[in-house]
Parts: C-alpha cells; structure tokens; sequence
C-alpha cells in the first residue's frame, strides 16, 4: 500500500456563515489550497451542517457527479427535472449534472440542523442526459463489512455514477478488522472517518481525519473504537 497523503480534521479548510457551517477536505468556495485540489476523480468532499430551516438556494451545475450523504436530520432537494425529494440517515442521493442542471438544498426540519455531507466526483463521460437518484440502506448489512452505496453498475446495489468509482459504508466494532478490496486495479481510495477511530496499515486515523491511498488488492483496516468509516474509490487519472 501507498499512502498518498493524510488530511487531518483540523487542517481542513472551513466556512462558517451563521446558517452553514462547513468543512472543506479540498479546495473549495474561498479555500485555496494548491495542494489539496483533487485526489485523482475526487473534487470535493464538503463536511456541512446547515441550520434549521436555511439552505442553498437554486443554483446550476454541469459535468459533475454530485453525491449526497446525510450524517443527521433530512435534506430537501429540489431541482430542474421536476424532482422533489426527503433524503435521510441511511438515504444515498446522486445528481448527475450532465449536460447542466439547476438544484436546491434545504434543511427539511424546522427545528434542527442537518448533517450531511456533499462528494463531487468528475464524470468519466461529459454531457450526458442529467439524472438522479437515491436509496435507502440498511445499517446492519455494513456491520463489520464494507458496503456498496455508490457503484457504476446498477447490479453491484450502489446508487449508479457516471464514473468507475465506488463509494462504501462500513460500521466496525472496536477492535474489529476488515479489509478493503479494491473494485479496479490502478484505483485510487481516500478513506474518511465519519466517527471513531482505524488504524490503517499502521497509519492512525480519529474522527473526520481521511487518507488517500493506492495499493494492488486490498488495504486493512481495523477499529481502535466503534467506527463509521466511508471509502471513495476512484481513478487516479482524469479522462
């Protein structure tokens, strides 16, 4: 295994606009970090908290795969298909902006803020009809194990991309240890710890750090406490 770099919490880029809080692993809105542009088809991985009632107005995207994951509470999306939909803990949302299309974030509560956070992969084809689509997973079945949320074939169960990327969930117990198997050789995968703690192949990882790493099969990783844990799969080399 090949670590490519490690993103601590606190080295994140973060924007805090009384409505939005919101963390930034790469360069994003005003953060510009020359080295924290991209890992390989991975643009953005924002960390968002946004308050009761506020969010993103409607607002254009084109040419981008835009994942959203909610950590806690509900997101309402709108957007120019006509779609209008509730995503919730557990719920796996895509947008595939394609050829462009025009969205709208929202808080769906009243009363508490939403979690969530938003994944741009760049696409492996451009242009193509915008789409959307979300699941629901089961908690249990990323008990100990890695599971698929996001894949570019529909058979594997992960919300389809327009990418050979793969996103996967796990929960591991403390002092558990599973291994990441890698869908396509010459992959790359950037690791991020939603709670707890891993250690991967000897590197230590706490609560929001993330890791970018290659290797040929498989990458260990084991839980020094209860852990949710998202892998990003994707290639390393743009199209």
């Amino acid at each position: 295994m090949s670590v490519k770099f490690i993103h601590k919490a606190n080295s994140r880029g973060h924007a805090d606009h009384g409505w939005l809080n919101s963390y930034h692993s790469f360069s994003f809105a005003s953060y510009n970090n020359p080295e924290r542009v991209h890992f390989g088809a991975l643009r953005v991985l924002n960390d968002d908290v946004v308050a009761a009632g506020m969010g993103f107005g409607a607002h254009p995207h084109d040419n981008m795969e835009i994942v959203s994951i909610p950590l806690r509470g509900a997101l309402e999306h709108k957007d120019s298909t006509g779609r209008n939909e509730i995503i919730r803990t557990n719920d796996v949302q895509i947008m595939s902006a394609g050829s462009g299309i025009r969205h709208s974030e929202f808080n769906a509560s009243k009363t508490d803020d939403v979690n969530f956070l938003q994944i741009w992969v760049f696409p492996k084809k451009r242009n193509i009809e915008p789409r959307y689509e979300q699941k629901t997973f089961s908690a249990a079945d990323r008990t100990n194990r890695f599971q698929v949320v996001v894949s570019p074939e529909e058979q594997e169960g992960g919300v389809w991309i327009n990418q050979d990327s793969w996103f996967s969930l796990a929960e591991i117990e403390a002092g558990k240890a599973i291994d990441y198997k890698l869908h396509k050789p010459g992959n790359g995968v950037y690791f991020f710890v939603i709670e707890g703690g891993v250690d991967l192949d000897g590197q230590d990882l706490e609560k929001r750090d993330a890791i970018g790493v290659t290797a040929e099969e498989s990458i260990p990783v084991k839980a020094k406490a209860n852990t949710s844990l998202l892998a990003i799969e994707v290639p390393l080399v743009l199209n």
